[in-house]
């Protein structure tokens, strides 16, 4: 016969205890201490309780059971909910935190789009410069930032540095290639104005001109000029 514990059901009823004690030789009637009752129950089995109390400690002993696993259960639910709320605050705070960076990420590219807006309604044209004898290098450059968009200069620096070195009389010997962007022939310069060989601002003008019909702005030439080492 299959033994079954009765630890604890034994001291929850009066009626266990006392048929345990009675197996285990408390004498009936005799004083029984709690330790004592309980150690009884521990070591009894189901056969050592009379039938007519089988039923009681069998149905106690399945309360029992049900109830640890229940409390099991309540605790395994309970862990679950926690991990659950926690993983949905992580992802709260990682979606503010995403839609925080895309806005800012926005706001940035229209402020520069903005700006860039800007510089370009304010570029000026080859006639509003005042002509002169000669010019440096700085006073050219400052004439070419003026006459583009500031994302452009750049790249429309990039290419003149490789070209003329910012000399707008430069003549490449072998070629006759003349100016700042070194046009070939130089003479292709005079759609933009008369002073082509003397006026590094009628130069710019051809040249950005130039660049953006063939290559949709400086940026698109420098890109070409990088790949190919012309332009």
């Amino acid at each position: 016969m299959s033994r079954i514990s009765v630890r604890g059901f034994a001291v929850a009823s009066a009626t266990a205890v006392t048929t345990v004690g009675a197996v285990v030789g408390v004498a009936s009637g005799s004083q029984v201490s709690g330790d004592s009752t309980e150690a009884a129950a521990a070591g009894a089995t189901i056969a050592d309780i009379p039938a007519g109390q089988q039923a009681q400690v069998q149905t106690a002993s399945l309360t029992q059971q049900a109830d640890e696993q229940s409390t099991a259960a309540d605790a395994a639910a309970l862990k679950s909910a926690q991990e659950s709320a926690r993983k949905a605050a992580a992802q709260t705070a990682q979606d503010k935190k995403d839609a925080a960076e895309k806005a800012k990420a926005e706001k940035e590219a229209k402020e520069r789009e903005k700006e860039l807006a800007a510089s370009r309604s304010a570029t000026r044209d080859a006639d509003d410069f005042l002509v002169k004898g000669s010019y440096t290098i700085a006073e050219t450059q400052a004439m070419a930032r003026q006459m583009m968009a500031s994302d452009q200069f750049q790249c429309f620096s990039n290419i003149v540095d490789h070209e003329s070195g910012w000399n707008y009389r430069a003549t490449n010997a072998s070629s006759g290639a003349y100016g700042l962007v070194q046009a070939l022939p130089g003479s292709k310069m005079a759609s933009a104005g008369s002073d082509w060989q003397t006026n590094p601002a009628t130069q710019i003008k051809w040249g950005l001109n130039y660049m953006n019909d063939r290559y949709g702005s400086p940026c698109g030439a420098w890109s070409f000029w990088q790949a190919n080492s012309w332009y």
